[in-house]
């Protein structure tokens, strides 16, 4: 999970971004926490996902179940 420092990190460098062009070493480590960003991003929308089910009241397999 990304911390809070980070996430205010990358919002910093992209400020900075805006201004000027990051030196070596900040654009490196906005490539490093941009990554961390999006694995992090990632994992939750898939989790996020694999948690949906999906119902059809025409499904003969539910005849005999309530529905909500």
């Amino acid at each position: 999970m990304l911390k809070d420092t980070e996430l205010a990190r990358i919002n910093e460098l992209a400020a900075i971004k805006k201004t000027r062009e990051l030196t070596a070493e900040e654009a490196a480590e906005q490539k490093v926490l941009y990554k961390k960003f999006l694995d992090d991003f990632r994992g939750r929308f898939k989790q996020q996902l694999d948690n949906i089910e999906i119902v059809d009241s025409n499904d003969p397999r539910l005849k005999n179940q309530k529905k909500h």
